[in-house]
């Protein structure tokens, strides 16, 4: 059973930093899927925030587009959101995502998600 377990989450104050960290237990998961991070709040349906391909192609919602970062290093299993210029819109729950697409269905994986909070 893979397993992807994010970190880095907290409290930080609005304009400040966070990097979250996401591993997962199986290595084909780094070398084939592609993966993300999404945020969800009370009350409202799951959103995209970033995304990247095996290949390092990212994809990020317009919001975070010029605040955050998202890289992977496949040789250490672990995916990465460097998140700057926090506002308090950004809190939430972030999860860590692996999705690979056959022919015939859809392979996926969620991590549990670590909270973010934005607030003086």
């Amino acid at each position: 059973q893979v397993q992807l377990v994010e970190s880095g989450g907290g409290l930080v104050q609005p304009g400040g930093s966070l990097r979250l960290s996401c591993t997962a237990s199986e290595e084909y998961i780094f070398r084939f899927y592609e993966m993300g991070w999404h945020r969800q709040t009370s009350g409202k349906q799951r959103e995209l925030v970033a995304e990247i391909t095996s290949g390092g192609s990212t994809n990020y919602v317009e919001s975070a587009k010029s605040r955050f970062t998202i890289s992977r290093d496949n040789l250490k299993k672990m995916m990465y959101l460097q998140m700057n210029d926090l506002k308090p819109e950004d809190t939430a729950i972030y999860f860590c995502q692996a999705v690979f697409e056959f022919p015939t269905n859809v392979s996926e994986f969620w991590g549990q998600g670590t909270q973010v909070t934005v607030s003086s």
